[in-house]
């Protein structure tokens, strides 16, 4: 996928147990970040920068949607854990993350293994990617997030 695509419509359910569909936020602005795995350090950092900057962000009408293989369970510990104000997605199939190029070759330790690659795709309010962040930096990534919407005036 590629900037000026549409991005493709999903249902997935929340941390709530309730079916999400992208669609359902038509004619909103979208952060839609892919991350490996809840309440671990990079993870926690960049959901925990979703939050310090949240009310930023909805300022702007801009709606965070974090995605990861990880049931609701996990979800709601992890947002309970780190009150994070925002809608975490399960795909434990990965059928969302491949779509987005979200699931593929990684290293660690010089081991290559198949695990969430680590991608921001913003959306605007007609469902066009207007930028997608490869392997973004957790700590200060909703910074980053805020200051392109901005730069783009979206």
């Amino acid at each position: 996928m590629k900037v000026g695509d549409t991005a493709p419509d999903f249902t997935l359910r929340d941390q709530n147990g309730k079916f999400v569909s992208l669609s359902h936020f038509k004619g909103k602005k979208i952060a839609l970040y892919f991350y490996p795995k809840d309440d671990t350090p990079g993870c926690t950092a960049e959901a925990c920068s979703f939050r310090d900057y949240f009310g930023n962000l909805t300022q702007r009408g801009i709606v965070v949607i974090g995605i990861s293989p990880d049931d609701e369970m996990s979800h709601q510990l992890f947002i309970k854990k780190h009150k994070l104000p925002f809608i975490l997605l399960t795909d434990a199939t990965h059928t969302v993350l491949q779509r987005y190029d979200a699931w593929g070759k990684k290293m660690m330790y010089g081991k290559e293994y198949t695990g969430v690659l680590r991608k921001t795709y913003l959306l605007n309010e007609e469902g066009k990617i207007v930028h997608i962040f490869d392997k973004p930096t957790v700590d200060v990534h909703a910074r980053e997030v805020l200051e392109i919407f901005d730069r783009m005036r979206l």
